[in-house]
């Protein structure tokens, strides 16, 4: 989690993002979404459930997720207000209703819909690790709609509103990502969203510690050009977050700036007076 304070701080000197306080979560909304026992023990930190999503308990962890989770719902109403926002966070897709997983306590994504429960929410996950939580919830939520491209299953089987696009008998390629792409650009069309939320995982990166290692940096810059450009030309609000990236910190911070480069070149919002678009964070 350390490489999201250095990631803010560089996109901010790059002129690549303008930082909005999220404010502060109604924790109200956490109950609704998760199993209230689960809330309960997290908020407390009672192990083993204050702990299950691997990490070690502390009141700063606390803060930190309860932050991360105000971000998801603040970007997501910036994007429906201005067509593009950016919650700058990890540690959502695994996080199942009754207990956390993957580095994961709570599921920001879910809850999105959860919050917004009059908007239809596509999720399409990028991450290297399939979105096992996110699929949990859509059958929970009926507004909620998931589409994981992954190298790595974790759990991740495929439902109603769950699509489970595996890459891992390969080939490692990305004219396959983009061959994924394009189905998860069909499955989006014919949902219909109000809201995509991008999970602009870069453990897919060719040199990720615990990826399967077959997406160059280029590459990734363009997956994230594909994603946002489709959203734009079908004026589709987009919110996106960091999701997995487990490099040296520098190495990561400049994959994930990368993705608001990306972004930028759309020119998704009104042409800015600076080089740099800016997204809200």
């Amino acid at each position: 989690m350390l490489k999201l304070g250095y990631l803010a701080q560089t996109l901010a000197s790059r002129g690549l993002a303008t930082l909005v306080d999220p404010g502060i979560l109604d924790t109200d909304l956490l109950y609704k979404l998760h199993d209230p026992a689960y809330v309960d023990a997290f908020l407390n930190g009672e192990k083993p459930l204050a702990i299950s999503q691997n990490l070690p308990w502390s009141d700063m962890l606390r803060s930190a997720v309860l932050a991360m989770q105000a971000g998801q719902l603040k970007a997501a109403s910036i994007a429906m207000e201005h067509g593009i926002a950016a919650n700058l966070a990890n540690g959502f897709h695994h996080a199942k209703y009754a207990r956390g997983g993957g580095f994961c306590t709570f599921n920001g994504l879910a809850l999105t819909a959860r919050a917004f429960p009059k908007h239809r929410v596509f999720v399409l996950d990028c991450d290297e690790h399939g979105g096992n939580g996110t699929e949990d919830f859509t059958e929970r939520l009926p507004n909620l709609h998931t589409y994981s491209i992954f190298g790595k299953r974790f759990g991740c089987i495929g439902g109603p509103r769950s699509v489970a696009d595996s890459l891992e008998a390969g080939p490692f390629n990305f004219f396959a990502y983009q061959q994924a792409l394009e189905r998860a650009f069909s499955t989006m069309s014919d949902w219909k969203p109000d809201l995509v939320v991008y999970q602009a995982g870069v453990d897919c990166h060719q040199q990720d510690p615990i990826g399967r290692g077959f997406l160059s940096a280029s590459e990734l810059k363009e997956r994230d050009r594909l994603v946002f450009e489709y959203c734009r030309r079908h004026s589709i609000p987009v919110v996106f977050t960091m999701a997995g990236g487990y490099h040296e910190l520098e190495q990561v911070a400049e994959l994930h700036a990368n993705t608001f480069v990306s972004a930028s070149a759309t020119q998704f919002l009104p042409s800015p007076t600076t080089e740099n678009a800016k997204f809200s964070l």
